[in-house]
């Protein structure tokens, strides 16, 4: 398996499968990252979102102007970001430079 796995989430649909591939990939020993997008910063709501970002080996950020333009005031920051982890595009970049497997839902 390999060591990083970069998980780029773009639909509101998919929360459980980022779910059920991150905690998989955490098992086997893998850092993941997941950036949510466009209309899946409408994750940032659900009840699973704060626990994707608390467990270990895991970095969640997501696209700030996405969340702006989905209806959310940039200054409510969901719970288990920081302000940092509300990012640009530059954030998927990363998952693509740096990540060995990448993956979109």
């Amino acid at each position: 398996m390999a060591k990083s796995i970069g998980i780029f989430v773009t639909s509101p649909q998919n929360m459980r499968h980022v779910e059920g591939i991150t905690k998989a990939a955490v098992a086997k020993g893998a850092k993941v990252k997941v950036f949510f997008t466009w209309m899946a910063t409408h994750l940032t709501k659900c009840p699973n979102f704060k626990p994707l970002c608390d467990m270990e080996n895991v970095d969640v950020s997501i696209c700030v102007d996405s969340y702006k333009k989905c209806g959310y005031d940039v200054e409510d920051i969901p719970p288990g970001l920081v302000r940092e982890k509300m990012a640009t595009q530059a954030q998927h970049g990363a998952i693509i430079e740096d990540y060995e497997c990448y993956l979109t839902l």
